[in-house]
């Protein structure tokens, strides 16, 4: 009866336990109160410890009232014994008596610690690595931490996971074997490894005087030994934390000591000098990779491909280590095995080649990295997963800012709608969190922080954003799920998003677009465009054009053709946001030269234009105005004109004759007649247009600066340099003066200047007005830009020999 009220005591206290838990999970998190859910898990958690404290009191009732020694006549219990006689010895009573002798074995006394001697030789390296390429300036380095006059010495050799400074640590070693007696190496990745390496290493030193002595006692023997000893050298492997050695080394007071570790903070405590090891140089990987790979044939080179895959594995020796082990098993050339790796990423980054440690695949060491940093907070893990969608160096640290106020437009969820944890209407961490958690990466070498920017071994990358796998004999990556993934992957777009700057046509967002862009091309690189979502599009509609007008035109094409997929796959092909990407992409085609694509886009998207938002819709205008620059740029100016001429009724129409999109027409309208050879037309047009442009807009107007910048260059065509240099004089002073002097159009502008001057025979203006337009589009567009290029090429014509 006691022990079914016990177990109805322990169920009662649970369901009293959840009651609260519902009751300070509905205060903590939820959106908005619900009263009713309150006083129901009140009221349970009142009832349960009312009942809880009844059954404890009858309990006691119980067991209070029960006979304490009482045994019943023919009952097993206790049984007086009578005895004749004088008796020595043991007595034996009761229906299930056993009798258990021990025998103790007296043991000679131990051997004295200070006269217990290192047998020459005496070592436990662990089997040396087939191959061992370069690190001859670590291990210089190594060697001088520990020579020196010092007692004691202790290096610190610190790395990421997999970078080879176990291998460093055993190469020294056995390079140095006669130096030192005993040479010692232990697995040091917890106290109890460390504890069990020293009570190995004096039953080593005296096999006899171990015999039937406890772990605690043999490791306080070794660490004797080594405190009252010398010339010996003591390898810690895969240590975790400085304080789990530091008791050790602060007993010591001479030898040397080699210490591995993933974690770089931490070590002046102890007094280590800190050797950070690094990946393996190019030439250095290359090496490594094809003594590897090797096989039996000798005729079979390895070497072809070999650079392409150990930039891929970003030259990490232990990746290239199980790659290599992979290639001399099944012969497959590096440029194979990279195809496969690219196409299957999830299986080669937990493959070992047959025979090989299963264990130690570069998936399996970085998890057990991710444990112990997401130990205590899933933040770190859910950092790393979204770092992984970015490039691998320079990501701003200001990107990850958002992160600390509430996601823009997460609805507020109520406490029984919350499924998962994740960044929504609150914050993911606060700032203070967020920086604990890029230290705590930084520390085990899993990124590289500094004041501004994040570094990640692009393999870290590769592995992070890869699904891991799992099979009958493995236990499931956690931090690898295919959910976890999905969900940094759609962060990482969305942190992107919010810190790209709105207005792109400013050469003031320019620097910081730019910064971003290498991580823009990277997400976009590693999420194939079947994971697209609805958050990725503007991000590819905006940096398209952006790429437009900085001359990147195939990439900006690139970025604008995934647009208009997605948003056809998402919103349907008649959905304004799909037309708006169809005509960008079409005018991209226009920008590039390659009017076969560029036309029959315009010409479909205008006819879908017409239909769905009618014909005097600005974007129909739009599309119709492109399609009549398109025809204008082939040539074909039977069908451009009457389109200029189209679009301008059409929106003297609907917009009135003094609106800029109206003005604007008219001025494409005299290009066009330009080209189509009228000048005379032209001119009159432009010159109505510009002065219109000045009494509707006024004269510092961007459109009137416009209007007068081709003005002047019309004027220029003709000849007429006296009416051409003033225009263009005061559109250069009006666009430094409005746009800054880097902007695209005061570029043009300069150089438009230049132009005239030099047609007017003033080189003294001209070459300095070129110089300065150079440098700054070298500096603001690249030297590679096809403006850059042409104001490049004239200055060369006009500057002297």
């Amino acid at each position: 009866m006691r022990q079914w009220s016990r177990v109805l005591r322990i169920v009662v206290a649970a369901a009293g336990t959840v009651a609260v838990g519902v009751a300070v999970n509905q205060i903590l998190n939820g959106g908005t109160w619900n009263w009713w859910a309150l006083g129901t898990s009140a009221g349970l958690a009142i009832t349960a410890e009312g009942m809880n404290r009844w059954l404890a009191r009858r309990e006691v009732a119980e067991n209070g009232s029960a006979p304490s020694s009482t045994t019943q006549p023919g009952s097993r219990g206790d049984r007086p014994i009578e005895t004749a006689g004088n008796v020595s010895g043991i007595i034996v009573s009761g229906d299930n008596a056993t009798i258990t002798q021990t025998h103790q074995t007296v043991l000679p006394p131990p051997t004295p610690i200070a006269a217990i001697d290192a047998p020459a030789g005496l070592g436990n390296l662990p089997l040396a690595a087939g191959e061992f390429v370069g690190r001859e300036e670590i291990l210089a380095q190594l060697d001088s931490a520990m020579g020196g006059d010092e007692p004691v010495a202790v290096a610190v050799v610190q790395g990421l996971g997999g970078i080879g400074k176990s291998t460093l640590a055993a190469r020294y070693a056995a390079l140095h074997h006669d130096r030192f007696h005993p040479v010692w190496w232990i697995t040091a990745d917890s106290p109890a490894a460390l504890e069990a390496g020293l009570a190995a290493l004096i039953t080593a030193l005296d096999p006899r005087d171990a015999e039937g002595v406890g772990l605690k006692a043999r490791t306080e023997r070794a660490t004797v030994w080594l405190a009252t000893h010398s010339g010996w050298l003591l390898v810690l492997d895969d240590v975790t934390r400085p304080q789990d050695i530091a008791p050790l080394l602060g007993r010591v007071r001479s030898g040397r000591v080699v210490v591995t570790s993933r974690l770089r903070q931490g070590w002046q405590r102890i007094g280590a000098r800190v050797l950070h090891l690094d990946v393996l140089s190019e030439d250095e990987a290359v090496d490594l990779l094809t003594r590897l790979a090797q096989p039996e044939d000798p005729g079979h080179d390895v070497r072809p491909g070999a650079l392409d895959l150990v930039q891929e594995l970003g030259f990490l020796p232990l990746a290239i280590d199980q790659v290599g082990a992979y290639l001399h098993q099944t012969a497959l050339t590096p440029a194979a095995y990279l195809t496969l790796l690219r196409a299957q990423p999830e299986v080669f980054f937990d493959q070992a080649a047959e025979g090989a440690d299963s264990d130690r695949t570069i998936a399996r060491i970085w998890r057990i990295t991710l444990n112990q940093l997401t130990g205590s907070s899933p933040l770190p893990g859910d950092l790393l997963r979204i770092l992984a969608w970015m490039a691998p160096d320079a990501i701003p640290r200001t990107l990850l800012t958002p992160l600390t106020r509430p996601r823009p437009g997460a609805p507020r969820r109520r406490w029984w709608q919350r499924t998962r944890r994740g960044w929504g209407a609150r914050p993911l961490t606060d700032q203070a969190g967020l920086t604990d958690a890029l230290g705590l990466l930084a520390a085990y070498g899993m990124i590289t922080l500094n004041s501004k920017t994040i570094s990640v071994h692009r393999l870290v990358q590769a592995v992070a954003r890869t699904p891991g796998t799992s099979t009958s004999g493995s236990t499931a990556d956690l931090h690898r799920r295919p959910d976890r993934i999905a969900t940094a992957r759609d962060t990482a777009t969305e942190l992107l998003w919010l810190v790209l700057p709105f207005d792109l046509e400013h050469p003031d967002a320019w620097p910081l677009a730019r910064a971003l862009l290498p991580h823009i091309t990277a997400l976009t690189d590693h999420a194939p465009p079947i994971t697209d979502a609805i958050a990725i599009n503007p991000l590819l509609y905006h940096v398209g054009n952006f790429l437009r007008g900085q001359g990147a035109l195939q990439q900006a094409i690139t970025y604008l053709q995934r647009s208009v997929a997605l948003s056809e796959r998402l919103h349907g092909p008649d959905h304004p946001d799909t037309l708006a990407s169809r005509n960008d992409l079409a005018h991209t085609y226009q920008w590039s030269g390659d009017p076969g694509r560029a036309i029959p886009l315009l010409k479909a998207t205008l006819a879908d234009c017409e239909r769905v938002l009618g014909p005097d819709h600005r974007n129909t205008l739009q599309t119709r105005g492109n399609l009549a620059n398109a025809y204008r740029e082939a040539g074909d100016f039977d069908r451009a004109i009457p389109l200029l001429k189209a679009t301008l009724a059409h929106r003297e129409r609907a917009l009135g004759t003094d609106h800029p999109d109206t003005l604007n027409s008219r001025n494409n309208l005299a290009i066009g007649y330009d080209a189509a050879g009228d000048r005379e037309r032209a001119i009159s047009l432009m010159e109505a247009t510009f002065a219109d442009s000045e009494r509707v807009l006024g004269a510092d107007n961007l459109h009137t600066a416009s209007f007068r910048n081709n003005l002047a260059l019309y004027y220029l065509e003709t000849g007429d340099l006296d009416r051409a240099i003033p225009l263009l004089e005061e559109t250069l002073a009006h666009r430094e003066r409005a746009l800054g002097t880097d902007h695209p159009d005061t570029l043009n502008s300069r150089n438009n200047l230049a132009r005239a001057y030099q047609e007017a025979g003033d080189l003294d203006r001209a070459i300095p007005l070129y110089e300065a337009t150079l440098t700054a589009s070298e500096r603001i567009l690249g030297t590679d830009h096809s403006f850059t290029t042409a104001v490049r090429a004239k200055l060369t014509t006009v500057r002297p020999n």
